[in-house]
């Protein structure tokens, strides 16, 4: 066996596979991939062609392809990309002269990072959520880190969540006066952050009251019934009472009339008999003076109560109604509900000039017997 490897005829097929393997064993040593790269949209990005030498001629290729945005070749084989904008973004490859891969690499184009645009909701005196969108569209995957604190406190993790790009703190120092919110946003290019100040007794909104619920009283046709729950996000004991605001109108008035309540349920003494109206409802911290008012909750339509035109007579049926562009009470909501809450019957003008007539005949009668006694005296 040992001669027969040693034999002429061996020895020469032997070194012809050592040949013949040999392109292979070159290109998997020379084949170097770095991965990923970044560059900066719009400005000159340099990709290095690995261990290529000065003066050997290399060709690089764009994802398979020999067409290259604008761009020129170094003495050492790098690619120069002028103006880089995101079309030249991929994965690039150089080759030696015998095509052999010396060097692949796949390109990233974006900007660094910008200030955010944040801002922040409290929907109850033991929760926040700030939200933010960036200003700069960096076009690169971004990470980010926020932070919040009260003043004079450490800082505290603001719970992140990116996929709607906002973040939560839960039981905040509400008795702070000022409040500092700080967010990080960095990528491959570089990083910025952007600290926001505010007040939380200043930004506490509630949430719109829920279950909104309007019927008309039975047997009286002006007046509707009002009923609603707290919101779910506020919290339900006595510690964080809600100041409740209810306005109303006759559908197709531009006016509204209010009423404000501390509870539920309120009764509407003044609406249109026979008239639909629309009805909302919103809340509003009621220790906390400077806080905000919630979002009106959607519109209730409703029509008051109504005798049935199978149990009235044609006699009992009123002659002429009001036509929908008319509302019989003032412009200002306050003043329209105290009015009609204080209405004069026909019935109250007669006895009042009869009381006035009495006063006048006792102001007379009262003056002559005075005439007359001085006179006598």
């Amino acid at each position: 066996m040992p001669g027969l490897l040693s034999s002429p005829v061996c020895l020469t097929v032997i070194c012809f596979l050592s040949w013949s393997l040999r392109p292979g064993c070159a290109q998997i040593r020379t084949d170097e991939v770095s991965g990923v790269q970044y560059g900066h949209m719009q400005s000159n990005v340099t990709l290095a062609c690995g261990k290529s030498q000065i003066g050997v001629p290399v060709a690089w290729h764009l994802n398979h392809s020999s067409a290259l945005p604008r761009h020129r070749v170094t003495p050492d084989g790098a690619l120069v990309l002028l103006h880089a904008d995101l079309s030249a973004q991929g994965n690039y490859s150089c080759h030696d002269d015998r095509g052999l891969l010396l060097h692949s690499v796949i390109l990233r184009l974006g900007h660094n990072p910008g200030l955010l645009s944040v801002s922040c909701q409290v929907p109850n005196h033991t929760h926040v959520r700030c939200s933010w969108t960036e200003s700069v569209k960096t076009f690169l995957p971004a990470k980010y880190n926020a932070s919040f604190r009260g003043t004079g406190q450490e800082w505290r993790p603001c719970v992140l969540d990116l996929a709607h790009k906002h973040c939560d703190v839960d039981h905040p120092a509400f008795w702070q006066t000022i409040h500092t919110l700080r967010i990080t946003e960095s990528n491959a290019l570089g990083s910025e952050t952007t600290s926001v100040r505010f007040r939380l007794h200043e930004l506490l909104k509630p949430d719109p009251p829920e279950s909104l619920l309007v019927e008309g009283l039975e047997g009286h046709p002006k007046r509707l019934i009002v009923s609603w729950k707290f919101p779910a996000s506020w919290p339900l004991h006595d510690a964080f009472p809600l100041m409740f605001q209810i306005r109303y109108r006759p559908q197709g008035s531009v006016y509204w009339s209010e009423v404000f309540s501390e509870d539920g349920p309120v009764v509407i003494f003044d609406a249109l008999a026979g008239h639909l109206h629309q009805v909302q409802l919103r809340a509003r911290d009621e220790v906390n003076s400077d806080s905000q008012w919630s979002e009106w909750s959607p519109l209730f339509v409703v029509r008051p109560w109504e005798v049935s035109s199978t149990s009235e007579s044609p006699e009992e049926q009123p002659e002429e109604r009001f036509p929908d562009n008319f509302f019989p009470f003032s412009t200002k909501p306050e003043i329209a509900t105290a009015k009609s809450h204080n209405s004069v019957h026909p019935e109250d003008e007669g006895n009042l000039g009869l009381v006035i007539l009495l006063v006048l005949f006792s102001v007379v009668i009262l003056t002559t017997v005075l005439s007359l006694i001085f006179v006598i005296w």
